[in-house]
């Protein structure tokens, strides 16, 4: 007999215990191949934020020192990280590590969560745990992740802030607060300011993105003349001195630059053609890409927007490591968007398989080889592999992306 009840399975709660078992036990072996890493290759950038902190503590230049050899590494980034990684220095090396890393894993956590949240409403019930648990694995294996671990980064942490703020429905904080506190900390999500600034004015402009922009910009502005109150010679140093010089981040020509600037470098043309080229191209790319962005921010698309602004952040940078591209989370998120157009599944599985496998470095193995004619041109093409893909990716997300999603919805 029908009695009009509804019944609804319910999760037990041993299965998100179940799942973060399957997590830990499947990135046990790249925590321990790191965190066992010889002492002088171990979370060598953990220890420049730690070093950076000590430096406060102690009332040294913190844009004067050097991490022990054979690394050798200066603080690069703004004063308020050294404010900010006081507590790292508070505590000892081996707990720092363990700390950092596990901070690594949260923040990846809010960046599945988030990046994939429309495939994870469809997993609801009892296969969701399964499913994040999936996708963290899988994200973890990416390379600018595995790197997140390797060298104790803090990128990841960006991409959870700067997502957060841009695609949680109802925030506690004000909407562009967490904008402008990564911004302050590393710069390159400053990309998200512009973002906002013309999401905010023009045709089809809200007020909210208005809002938006305001608070990320004060937020920024805020952090940044803080350390001239509290640190005011080493926020000197680093606005009008350090910030200056490229070099201090490390040889921009290495194979690990996967900006457009690093890729052009790698050409060796002369410095001006160099030059000329770069911000030709910076011109071009940020003007498809904040444009595409807008449009899916204002169709109502934000995790494929943040996706857009993320590859700004990589490409338009003078200098953007490998692990910069931990921003891939969030473009497999918007690629596969519900996960029910297999189509987008399959995109969204090669581009994951791509930033698995160490492109890069084949490339400097085909140079290595010294083939004629081909390991010259392969080589390069080749080394230079996850720029190109980033630029593939503006073009998959901003153009092929939106035509995808039309035709689906076509289907009968």
């Amino acid at each position: 007999m029908m009695t009009g009840e509804v019944t609804t399975t319910k999760r037990p709660p041993w299965m998100w215990l179940l799942a973060l078992l399957l997590v830990a036990v499947a990135v046990a072996p790249l925590v321990f191949q790191w965190l066992g890493n010889v002492d002088d290759q171990r979370l060598v950038d953990l220890d420049v934020y730690r070093t950076g902190g000590e430096a406060i503590l102690e009332g040294r230049p913190v844009y004067d020192f050097l991490t022990p050899a054979p690394q050798l590494l200066p603080f690069t980034y703004p004063p308020i990280a050294a404010l900010l990684a006081t507590p790292l220095a508070a505590m000892s090396w081996p707990v720092a590590q363990w700390v950092w890393t596990i901070l690594i894993f949260v923040t990846l956590a809010v960046g599945v969560g988030f990046g994939f949240r429309a495939a994870l409403n469809r997993a609801s019930g009892l296969w969701l745990p399964m499913a994040f648990a999936f996708l963290m694995v899988a994200c973890t294996y990416l390379m600018p992740i595995r790197d997140q671990v390797r060298f104790g980064q803090v990128d990841i942490l960006l991409v959870a802030l700067c997502l957060a703020d841009c695609v949680v429905r109802r925030p506690v904080w004000p909407r562009g607060m967490l904008i402008g506190l990564a911004t302050a900390l590393k710069l390159t999500p400053g990309v998200f300011l512009i973002y906002f600034l013309i999401a905010g004015f023009g045709p089809g402009a809200k007020e909210e993105h208005r809002k938006t922009f305001f608070m990320a910009a004060f937020t920024t502005a805020l952090l940044t003349l803080l350390p001239f109150l509290v640190i005011p010679d080493d926020a000197v140093e680093f606005w009008f001195h350090a910030l200056l010089d490229p070099e201090r981040l490390g040889a921009n020509a290495a194979t690990t630059n996967q900006s457009m600037r690093g890729m052009l470098i790698r050409l060796y043309m002369p410095d001006w053609l160099t030059s000329l080229l770069w911000l030709a191209l910076v011109a071009v790319v940020a003007w498809y890409g904040f444009r595409y962005a807008r449009r899916a921010l204002l169709e109502g698309h934000p995790v494929t927007g943040v996706a857009l602004v993320g590859l700004m952040a990589v490409l338009l940078s003078p200098v953007a490591w490998i692990h910069h591209l931990a921003w891939v989370v969030v473009v497999l998120g918007a690629l596969v968007g519900d996960g029910r157009d297999p189509v987008r599944i399959r995109v969204a599985a090669g581009v994951w398989l791509y930033y698995v496998l160490p492109i890069p470095w084949w490339g400097v193995t085909i140079k290595a080889a010294e083939i004629p004619v081909l390991s010259p041109v392969l080589g390069k093409i080749v080394q230079n592999g996850f720029g190109l893909g980033a630029l593939v990716l503006v073009w998959l997300l901003g153009v092929w992306l939106p035509r995808r999603r039309e035709s689906f919805r076509a289907l009968p």
